[in-house]
């Protein structure tokens, strides 16, 4: 397990925090309330170890497939529903959606191979991210990859808490599937809308793995 580049700030920031804190914990209270110096310790160590989970990378064994549909995102699966698609295709899609926790992996991952020929990013709401407006009303970037067998339109989606997507992505990029995608901090969502009659394999409430479950089969 390695950590994400997007988590270094954060995470000196972090630790720097803890460290005044505990200090002056330390210093002040240590001797007179040694219990509240060691309760404020454990807390603050608490958020410290849970800000560099979030930013955790792990190694998986990757799923490849030209057929497949790979998952961008860690989560459950909240939605599978036919949409009409008001912002690439104009036609109706079928929309599977995964919501990303605070406690799942936040690095974002290209569900097919191809190329990337639209890359947008929406200014918006903060809604919470099960909210079905947030896939149209809360800030996000939508990305579609085109591959011989159909084009794939990735929707990264900020949530109440979540309030920065980060998309490495551009227009004429030519890119690997389930090789990474982007970042979202702090809990959010994923969108992926698919051609009408594809062959999904997961179910609601399901729980899946970003660059290893398959949501569907073209």
């Amino acid at each position: 397990m390695t950590i994400h580049k997007e988590g270094y700030k954060t995470i000196l920031i972090g630790a720097m925090i803890f460290g005044v804190i505990n200090l002056a914990s330390f210093y002040y209270l240590s001797f007179y309330y040694p219990w509240l110096s060691w309760l404020i310790f454990i807390a603050t160590l608490a958020l410290l170890l849970f800000i560099i989970s979030f930013f955790r990378v792990p190694k998986r064994k990757v799923s490849i497939g030209e057929k497949l549909i790979v998952s961008p995102a860690d989560g459950k699966v909240v939605v599978i529903e036919e949409i009409f698609d008001e912002e690439y295709f104009k036609d109706k899609r079928l929309q599977v959606s995964i919501f990303m926790s605070p406690a799942n992996v936040h690095q974002n991952h290209t569900p097919v191979s191809g190329e990337v020929v639209y890359s947008k990013y929406h200014k918006g709401k903060y809604l919470v991210a099960w909210n079905p407006k947030s896939s149209t009303e809360n800030e996000r970037h939508s990305v579609v990859i085109k591959n011989q067998a159909a084009e794939v339109l990735v929707k990264q989606i900020a949530g109440a808490v979540a309030k920065r997507i980060i998309n490495y992505l551009s227009v004429g990029q030519k890119v690997e599937q389930s090789a990474e995608m982007g970042f979202i901090k702090f809990g959010s969502r994923v969108d992926v809308l698919l051609p009408v009659g594809t062959k999904v394999n997961v179910q609601l409430n399901q729980h899946v793995q970003g660059g290893v479950s398959i949501l569907a089969n073209l």
